[in-house]
């Protein structure tokens, strides 16, 4: 391509954003998340010294820089040592099929491969991520801190993309420069689509498009998932929509875009966080069988018991937190 069909290109795909930008402002989106992220959370209960029952083996806190130094080196996601990676060993399709498989599956759902092949015209995909402009109402959040979309009924994380962000996820890299192996092309700078409030006073180089894969950014400083080119080697990426994943699907469902993998992405997210779902039943189990009826939350003391904080995060990445609320309401149906 030209570098004049590029310069063309680029302003073409920044004026989408713009224009993507305007239209949130006209339907109220902005304001309502301006007024979201504004608003005081639900009242919680006083902060209390959590207690485990005395026959509950207690294993020693672990939330220190010891911790975080014994983790194995962190992901980085260097697009030439991918690239390099990707062409220093070939393995075959059935055995490649094979690994994929019986790979760890952190999202905690059925192989919902994507059928569909990128369009041959990589510019006019490139042009679709940003052409698209709202078409529903923003959601609402009620009482207990829980998001409602008049679209899909079913679908209710607590976590809105904002908070998500400010709190600390994906290792802070989820907006770094993108190599895709399938579309062979660098993805970058999609972040600026986001509402600039979104985004206000956050450090983007730590928490959006840090290279590498940084668990202190988490919210819970732990790291837990898989990178997104393990997601587009499991066929979980649907590139049409969005290039790269589950969050970037939820940031434009939040603003009101619908599209026709919509579908697929909350039945996704019904089977890891949903009232039935994978992590959150996992998670409310570790609770109940430590005997503990509080919240872990991070800025607990360093003395109170940890309740997992992988899986804490591996909710948190999917929109979802546990609550008092939810786990009295566990506590009550499992006693």
């Amino acid at each position: 391509m030209a570098r004049g069909d590029k310069n063309d290109f680029e302003k073409q795909r920044l004026d989408n954003i713009k224009r993507n930008q305007e239209a949130l402002h006209e339907i109220g989106v902005v304001s309502q998340a301006d007024k979201i992220f504004n608003s005081k959370p639900p009242p919680q209960p006083p902060a209390k010294k959590r207690r485990i029952k005395s026959e509950v083996e207690v294993t020693k806190p672990s939330r220190s820089s010891s911790r975080l130094a014994s983790i194995p080196e962190r992901p980085k996601y260097n697009e030439d040592e991918l690239q390099k990676s990707g062409t220093d060993k070939k393995v075959p399709k059935s055995k490649a099929r094979k690994q994929i498989a019986s790979a760890s599956r952190d999202d905690g759902v059925e192989a919902d491969v994507a059928e569909n092949e990128p369009s041959a015209d990589l510019e006019q995909l490139r042009a679709s991520w940003s052409s698209w402009l709202p078409e529903a109402d923003s959601p609402t959040r009620d009482q207990h801190g829980i998001f409602h979309f008049s679209s899909h009924h079913s679908f209710r994380p607590n976590k809105s993309p904002s908070e998500m962000l400010h709190e600390g996820c994906f290792g802070g890299s989820y907006f770094r420069p993108l190599h895709s192996q399938k579309l062979r092309t660098t993805i970058s700078d999609d972040y600026l689509e986001l509402p600039a409030s979104w985004t206000q006073d956050l450090d983007i180089e730590r928490y959006l498009t840090s290279p590498i894969y940084d668990p202190d950014a988490n919210k819970f400083k732990v790291a837990c998932g898989q990178s997104i080119e393990q997601w587009e080697a499991a066929g979980w990426i649907e590139h049409r929509f969005d290039v790269r994943g589950w969050f970037q699907w939820y940031c434009r469902f939040f603003m009101g875009r619908r599209c026709d993998d919509d579908e697929r992405q909350v039945s996704r997210w019904s089977k890891c966080v949903g009232p039935t779902g994978r992590w959150r039943s996992m998670l409310l189990k570790k609770y109940k069988s430590a005997g503990v009826r509080e919240v872990f939350d991070d800025g607990a003391d360093e003395d109170a018991p940890e309740v997992s904080p992988v899986m804490h995060q591996t909710c948190h990445h999917w929109a979802f937190e546990v609550t008092q609320e939810v786990l009295d309401e566990y506590w009550r149906t499992e006693s």
